[in-house]
């Protein structure tokens, strides 16, 4: 029971950080989403704090963008040798949101302050369902700040750099397979924040008037959460082992490496490909650090061996008239979770996306922007015995529309 129990601990653990992972929100920019979240190899306005800080200096007017998107999700659950599915997530609906504002300091030179949430989601499979004790609930959020300054080099080149600020904070919830007196199961309530720094740096090139290219970097950021609280609720007479306590754990969040291109057939077509590289590989394992020893135990320690991971991206942005801009894109985005490693928090799979949006220019000064993404996971079975996690079927879908303002001065 002691291993048994130290297991399902660490796997949640575990989880909570995979969770940032598996479930990686990539929904910088609502014009951007419109176009498949490409944007690496051409200009997108303030965003490009963001896709590619090379291309922010080649900005013709100061700005500001504040923009927000509405993540439904939903996934299914089917036990192993069932027909039907067993259970369902009741996920409150996320919010990941961006802001951009950029100054052209010279012609040459522009400063800009991103604050986005590239990481973030909520699984929550309520009290009732077989996999309790793997997860009952997990809510996760990061949100990183990010200053940066862009110089154009030539009117052909630009570079840009930053650094980036990362708030993060992560709660989860699971059952103790123990019960008390009344037959009541035990309760395990794990809640954390941590902060840490890394950087990004692009390069921009337009060879032409009719392509562009850009590379972009985003380090990885380790979240360290230092302090957090442990706290559990079981019968009297196993309090003693289960002791209210602090744990230590970091939360790695991986480096991404992206190439895009950008190619313009006519003034009003533009039409850009990305490919994104996300470095999965670095996440192996994970280790947690009780101050009190938790059940016999002061650390669990689990396995994850992720899988560098590719996403890759095509979309297009056509000018209807001088006020309205129509897009579209595409991606498919291959999962780090290997065979073995599937968990309630991440039953990440392949997935495939597709967007729509449209760009209106309401004034000289301000623009408003649109998006709606659709996201179906693969549907995928695992006996999920690498992980500590909960043999089955998985099946994930997102609906995620947004809207964004850009006032320009």
């Amino acid at each position: 029971m002691k291993s048994r129990i130290l297991a399902l601990l660490g796997s949640t653990l575990l989880s909570a950080s995979a969770m940032a992972g598996g479930y990686q929100v990539n929904l910088a920019s609502q014009r951007q989403i419109g176009m498949g979240h490409t944007g690496t190899g051409i200009q997108t306005g303030t965003s490009s704090i963001f896709f590619n800080p090379g291309a922010m200096s080649y900005l013709q007017e100061n700005g500001v963008t504040i923009g927000a998107s509405g993540l439904i999700s939903k996934i299914a659950y089917s036990a192993p040798e069932s027909n039907e599915v067993t259970a369902r997530t009741d996920n409150p609906v996320g919010t990941p949101f961006q802001v951009y504002a950029v100054y052209k300091i010279n012609d040459k030179l522009a400063a800009g302050l991103g604050v986005y949430t590239p990481f973030g989601s909520t699984a929550k499979w309520g009290t009732e369902w077989s996999g309790r004790f793997g997860l009952e609930e997990l809510s996760l959020s990061a949100i990183y700040f990010q200053p940066t300054l862009s110089y154009a080099i030539t009117d052909k080149i630009g570079i840009g750099a930053g650094l980036t600020y990362v708030k993060g904070k992560v709660n989860l919830q699971r059952g103790i397979p123990i019960q008390d007196e009344a037959g009541n199961y035990g309760r395990a309530e794990l809640d954390g924040d941590g902060t840490s720094v890394g950087y990004n740096v692009g390069i921009y090139l337009k060879p032409s008037n009719k392509l562009s290219l850009g590379i972009n970097y985003r380090s990885q950021v380790d979240v360290d959460v230092e302090e957090g609280d442990a706290s559990f609720t079981v019968a009297a007479s196993l309090k003693s082992r289960f002791p209210d306590t602090k744990f230590s754990a970091s939360l790695p969040l991986p480096a991404t490496l992206s190439l895009g291109i950008g190619f313009m057939p006519t003034e009003a077509l533009t039409i850009a490909v990305d490919v994104n590289r996300v470095e999965w590989s670095a996440y192996k394992s994970l280790r947690f650090d009780y101050q009190d020893a938790v059940n016999g135990s002061n650390f669990t320690e689990n396995a994850r061996n992720y899988e560098d991971a590719y996403i890759y991206r095509i979309g297009a942005e056509y000018k209807a008239t001088d006020a309205l801009a129509l897009r579209a894109g595409a991606y498919y985005d291959s999962s780090p979770v290997q065979d073995g490693y599937l968990t309630p928090e991440t039953p990440d799979s392949d997935a495939r996306g597709l967007s729509v949006g449209l760009g209106y220019r309401v004034s000289d000064n301000i623009k408003l922007d649109a998006s709606f993404l659709y996201i179906n996971k693969k549907e995928r079975t695992d006996a999920s015995d690498k992980s500590g996690g909960i043999g089955g079927t998985y099946k994930a879908v997102a609906y995620i529309p947004g809207l964004a303002l850009t006032y320009n001065f």
